[in-house]
């Protein structure tokens, strides 16, 4: 039996309750610490996650509009995240932040920011795919919708920015870097938008929450 099936739901519940921090995040840990509850709280402490998800509910009203220029000019990135305080925005720490994921967007191409973003459309249609797939291969329709889950949560890791692994360490995602940053600075940080150009393409990516889409400010 693997450290990932030992790991009891009870087990990342209570270190859910405890550090705020949301469930995967949680099983993560407990399973980097091979089910060590106190020591699953430091990795959890050391990523930012438990605090971040503390200070998620803050408004982020300050911020910077940062740029990458990638591969001779031929890739460009422009990204606006956003912070609690004119101080913070000016930092090195939120300035390198904003840098790094602007370097990543013009590496990995995000289509969204987050899975809340995606499109019904585009959901639905991606879960389609998946079913027919799965139902190719006869199983029961139980399994077929396991299967769909785990391979919507593939697609989000692809196609969402802060689901996606860090192109400079790949043991942490966007979301889980944005966190640490939020854990050092005592502010909550968020992305509001992107856009990515590439020279010759047919179009290009432009991304934002769908509050900012729903006209909130």
């Amino acid at each position: 039996m693997t450290v990932t099936e030992k790991i009891d739901a009870k087990l990342v519940k209570e270190l859910r309750e405890k550090s705020g921090a949301p469930m995967g995040d949680c099983l993560k840990a407990l399973q980097e610490a091979k089910g060590d509850m106190e020591a699953a709280f430091v990795v959890l402490r050391k990523r930012g996650v438990a605090s971040a998800q503390k200070k998620a509910s803050r408004s982020t009203n300050e911020g910077a509009v940062g740029h990458y220029i990638h591969a001779g000019g031929k890739i460009g990135v422009l990204l606006e995240l956003n912070c609690e305080s004119d101080f913070v925005a000016r930092t090195p720490d939120f300035q390198e932040l904003l840098k790094n994921i602007a370097m990543h967007i013009a590496a990995s191409d995000p289509r969204y920011i987050k899975p809340e973003d995606v499109t019904a459309a585009d959901m639905e249609r991606e879960k389609e795919i998946y079913r027919a797939q799965a139902a190719a291969t006869g199983k029961p329709a139980p399994v077929i919708e396991k299967i769909v889950e785990g391979k919507m949560a593939k697609f989000y890791e692809e196609v969402c920015l802060l689901e996606q692994p860090f192109i400079k360490d790949q043991a942490v995602t966007i979301k889980e870097l944005i966190a640490h940053k939020v854990g050092k600075l005592g502010e909550n940080i968020t992305v509001r938008r992107f856009a990515r150009f590439k020279v010759g393409a047919a179009d290009w990516t432009v991304a934002q929450t769908k509050a900012v889409e729903a006209g909130a400010e």
